[in-house]
């Protein structure tokens, strides 16, 4: 038991974090990659590059004063899938390995996704959740993935993630951020959506294409594309787009629950930290969220799993 150093080197956003096991405090640091406007993402390529030159700044900055460590962890991929890669990954793969090297830590890895769904339960108090053998649900809704997952404590009580529901095209957090380039804000654009969404009084009734537990969002892009094209403001169609994700998350767990049983559910990703949706869940089901600083990319969840690995 003791201090956990956690790195996580995704497609948007470098960061590192410790994670105190006895007082459960984190320490986190995390800068986004830089996108330049109008466009929607960042080649791999760049991503490594931007990833190695914030990574040791990040670390500079949360090792200011001297820290003792009982071991540290990073995340490889984006989930524990086969062909689950990408190389932005091996930034914090490789100085994780190297500081595990130098002092002697003891190192593990998990996905980028269990990390998610780890920092999750930790900002909503429900780690706990771990302790039992009942299993719950958790979506992991980002601009990578839009999955519902069935979770279980694993044999190392730590947790196993068993994709039952995902997007079949277009994940949410995608078009969430094409529609944001396309009306001139920053990307990643949810938040700046989002601001533009309550300003809109429209209320749209909408029926989210379902084939059993998996969803379909392509549909979502070319109506907003078309809503603008027909001169509807920015403001109503940034709630379509919004309503729209909602009515799919809101479908997705329905659908789990009808088929594995009332849950607990833990919602997980940058696009969950939009309140316009989290809200709304709230209202229909035993529902949990990250806070909003750990519902984007972070290493707190890797930190974590360090130390749960470390028991």
């Amino acid at each position: 038991m003791g201090l956990f150093l956690g790195i996580d080197t995704s497609n948007y956003r470098t960061s590192c974090a410790l994670y105190d096991s006895v007082t459960g405090e984190n320490i986190s640091c995390r800068k986004l990659l830089p996108v330049k406007q109008g466009e929607r993402g960042l080649r791999q390529s760049d991503a490594v590059f931007h990833h190695t030159k914030q990574l040791p700044e990040l670390m500079e900055e949360l090792f200011e004063r001297e820290h003792s460590l009982s071991g540290c962890a990073y995340s490889y991929a984006p989930r524990e899938a086969e062909g689950s890669y990408m190389p932005c990954f091996l930034v914090g793969e490789n100085v994780c390995r190297a500081l595990a090297a130098a002092d002697g830590l003891p190192i593990s890895r998990t996905s980028h996704q269990k990390g998610h769904v780890l920092a999750a339960l930790y900002a909503c108090g429900k780690l706990g959740l771990l302790d039992k053998d009942e299993p719950f649900l958790a979506f992991h809704v980002s601009g990578g993935t839009t999955d519902m997952l069935l979770c279980r404590r694993d044999e190392e009580k730590v947790v196993s993630l068993t994709e039952i529901g995902h997007s079949a095209d277009l994940k949410a957090g995608q078009c969430i951020d094409r529609l944001a380039v396309r009306l001139g804000l920053p990307f990643p654009g949810g938040e700046e959506l989002e601001k533009l969404a309550v300003k809109s009084s429209r209320a749209y009734k909408i029926r989210p294409s379902m084939k059993g537990l998996d969803c379909s969002l392509s549909g979502v892009e070319n109506k907003c594309n078309k809503m603008l094209d027909d001169g509807e403001s920015a403001e109503d169609t940034a709630k379509y787009c919004l309503t729209y994700i909602y009515e799919t998350i809101r479908a997705m767990t329905a659908a789990g629950i009808e088929k594995y049983g009332s849950m607990p559910v833990i919602y997980a990703g940058g696009v969950m930290a939009d309140k316009l949706i989290a809200d709304k869940l709230a209202e229909q089901f035993d529902a949990y969220f990250a806070s909003p600083e750990l519902s984007g990319d972070n290493a707190v969840g890797i930190a974590i799993y360090a130390a749960l690995k470390g028991k």
